[in-house]
Formats: C-alpha cells, sequence, structure tokens
C-alpha cells in the first residue's frame, strides 16, 4: 500500500510529510471567519495486505506508542432499551480512553507520525479534551507537548494537562483565538501541530472508531461469524463542534466499504447544541454564514467557526446524513438521563448527542439499529453536571 493526502475539495494529491497541512491550492481561497479550506484525507494506493479485521492506517503499528487506545466498549444499556423502546440501541463508550476522551484516537496517531520521522514537540489547541488527550499520549511517547487552552475550560482538563507534564499556555478569549495563537506558535517554531482538522492525521485516526462499531455489531449479531465480519449501524449519533469526530466517523465508514466489508453507509446524525450550531444551521441553508459567537454549557464542541465545518458539511450532504440541534436544557436532562438509567456519566458534549437521539426517535424505526456515541467522562466538567442538577 502507497499512502498520500487528497485534497477534498480539488482532488490533489500529496506527499504525508511533515508540515504538510492543508491543500496549497485551495488554502489560498481561505475567507477570514469561515472552516477551514483544502482540507486533506489519508487515502491509499494498491490492496490491503493486513489481518481481514485489521484497520489500514498510514503510520506503522511499532511507532505506536505503548498506551490501550481504541477497542472501546460497544454495549447494551438494558434499562434505556426498555425504557425507550429500541431494542437494538447500543452506547460506543469512549469515556474509558485513557485521558478520558476520544480524542486520543487522534493523538495517537499524530503522535505514532512524530515518533515516526524524528519529531520531538507537538503543539495545539483545545477546549479541553485535545489538550488534556495529547499530553497523555505524548507523556506515554516521551513528546514534549505544548497547549494552548481558553482560561475558561474546566479545570479538571487543565489539571490533566499538567499533571501529565505538557506546557500550558492559558489563552483570553475562545477556541477560535487559541486555535490562531498555537498555529503561530508552530509555524514559527516548526514543531508538529496537532490541530483539529488543520493535521489530516486527526480525521484519520478518528476512523479507528467505525471499524470498532461495525466489527462488534458483527459479533453481537452474528456470534458465530469469522474474524473482519461488520454490520452495519442504521444510525449514529456524534456529538459535533469542529466537526471532525463526524468526518472521521464518516472516513472509518467509507473504508470499510472500499475493504468490501460493508455494502452500504449508515444515517450519522451531527448533534450540536443551540449555542454552537454553525453546521447544521450550513446543513440547512446549504453554505456557511457569518459566524454566531458560541453559548453553551457543552465546551468540548463550543466552538464560533468549526475548522473542519466544510469538509464535515460535504460528508452530510454526499451521504444524506441529518443534524439535530438540542438546548443546553436538553443536553443537561439528557445527562442525567444517561447516567441515572445506564450508569455512564457522560459530559455535556456526550449528552449532546443522547439529547439528539431522543430529540430524533420519534420519526424513527424502533427496529433499527441505533449507535449513540459518548465521547467524554462526566468527571471531566463537573461543573456542567451541578448545573443539571441545581446544585
Amino acid at each position: 500500500m502507497k499512502w498520500y493526502y487528497e485534497c477534498s475539495e480539488c482532488g490533489k494529491r500529496y506527499d504525508i510529510e511533515p508540515g504538510r497541512y492543508l491543500c496549497d491550492a485551495c488554502a489560498r481561497a481561505q475567507e477570514a471567519d469561515r472552516p477551514l479550506r483544502g482540507i486533506l484525507e489519508c487515502r491509499w494506493d494498491g490492496q490491503w495486505d493486513g489481518p481481514q479485521d485489521g484497520v489500514p492506517l498510514p503510520v506503522a503499528r511499532e511507532h505506536f506508542p505503548a498506551l490501550p487506545v481504541g477497542d472501546t466498549p460497544l454495549w447494551a444499556p438494558e434499562r434505556l432499551r426498555a425504557e425507550t423502546g429500541f431494542q437494538r440501541l447500543w452506547l460506543k463508550d469512549d469515556t474509558c480512553e485513557p485521558s478520558g476522551s476520544f480524542k486520543d484516537r487522534a493523538s495517537l496517531l499524530v503522535a505514532a507520525f512524530a515518533r515516526e520521522r524524528g519529531i520531538r514537540e507537538i503543539a495545539l489547541a483545545s477546549t479541553g479534551n485535545a489538550a488534556s488527550s495529547m499530553a497523555a499520549v505524548g507523556a506515554a511517547a516521551g513528546l514534549r507537548v505544548t497547549v494552548f487552552l481558553p482560561k475558561k475550560a474546566p479545570v479538571a482538563k487543565r489539571v490533566q494537562v499538567l499533571q501529565y507534564g505538557a506546557e500550558l499556555r492559558e489563552v483570553d478569549g475562545t477556541y477560535d483565538r487559541a486555535f490562531d495563537q498555537s498555529l503561530a506558535y508552530s509555524s514559527a517554531s516548526g514543531v508538529l501541530s496537532r490541530n483539529t482538522a488543520y493535521n489530516p492525521l486527526t480525521i484519520e485516526g478518528k476512523k479507528t472508531a467505525s471499524f470498532e462499531m461495525a466489527a462488534q455489531l458483527g459479533r453481537a449479531l452474528s456470534p458465530a461469524a469469522p474474524a473482519g465480519y461488520c454490520q452495519v449501524p442504521d444510525h449514529v449519533f456524534v456529538p459535533v463542534g469542529d466537526g471532525v469526530i463526524l468526518a472521521g466517523v464518516y472516513k472509518g465508514f467509507e473504508d470499510l466499504k472500499r475493504l468490501g466489508r460493508i455494502d452500504r453507509m449508515p444515517t450519522v446524525w451531527a448533534c450540536q447544541a443551540e449555542g454552537s450550531s454553525a453546521i447544521a444551521r450550513a446543513l440547512e441553508a446549504g453554505a456557511f454564514q457569518a459566524p454566531v459567537p458560541s453559548d453553551t454549557v457543552a465546551d468540548s464542541i463550543s466552538v464560533d467557526v468549526p475548522r473542519n465545518g466544510a469538509h464535515a458539511l460535504g460528508k452530510l450532504q454526499k451521504h444524506g446524513g441529518r443534524a439535530v440541534v438540542v438546548t443546553d436544557a436538553e443536553i443537561l436532562a439528557g445527562q442525567q438521563e444517561l447516567a441515572s438509567g445506564s450508569g455512564l456519566f457522560a459530559e455535556p458534549s456526550s449528552a449532546a448527542a443522547w439529547a439528539g437521539f431522543r430529540k430524533a426517535a420519534p420519526g424513527l424505526d424502533k427496529n433499527e439499529r441505533v449507535v449513540v456515541m459518548v465521547t467524554g467522562s462526566g468527571l471531566k466538567d463537573i461543573a456542567g453536571a451541578m448545573k443539571g442538577l441545581g446544585l
């Protein structure tokens, strides 16, 4: 297999190498206060020669740090199935990742790439989860990590960053300002940027969840099937801010289809907070409009300008994806319902996916296979949960 980057807009190919983040031609058309142009995707030529149940990735496995990332549970919440009437409802639980969030999937691949290429430092901006994730993976990989984090980020996530030994640079203002400051730093210093969407490997790393979902559903529905047997969910509910998890989930199912392990795409739902719903608004309007300042209890999906917005919107449009917008009140109620009804304590961003499912459920067939992605632990943002409890 030969790996390369391909522009999601114009199709131009580039070598996978340090310093290559966006398509040169399309990035020149970048407008202020709009999603990134020229997002690159990882592609390959040739035949997959790995195991039948393996995941093709553009970095050799020997460079991955020894950290148990991925292979998270897909499990059936018995009480929630009974209460909702959806007997084929599953939770994809990434709260048990080493740093407590789904972002470890992207961080692991970025760290492996850095080790493969002899890079010693990684920089990024974050609302909190990507920062604590990269700090954790960097600690395991022996890499220096510099994070740019808004001062309003939850205390638990800031503490994680410092415990893992990363350098924390707090930013006055929003994630969008932190993003710009981190890019200026990585450009001036030459260190590897892990910024979400900007670095194509962040999308590629997150596709692993789709491979797991399809294989886990295959085993759940057909226990005697051979290795590599997959089943497709009918619906996947994804918490969405920047749109990178959404794009990664789509990329995984696209690759599974190319490999012949599945024969169709699921309906993917972009679940957004009402106070940060740029992608849902763009899906309805057909294009992105002027940004609206974000304001939501779900800090992990709170962005003014979704950096991967154009790419994510293209995936939704191509594959018939849907969007659902939920209020902060619905998010906090969903957080408590999910916890008290299943035993899974999710942070508000993940609760947005559950609230999105609950809002969309009346229009779905209860016999369909539904996966709700729970991407972050509630212990990362106690203050959000306290609001929901009136404490």
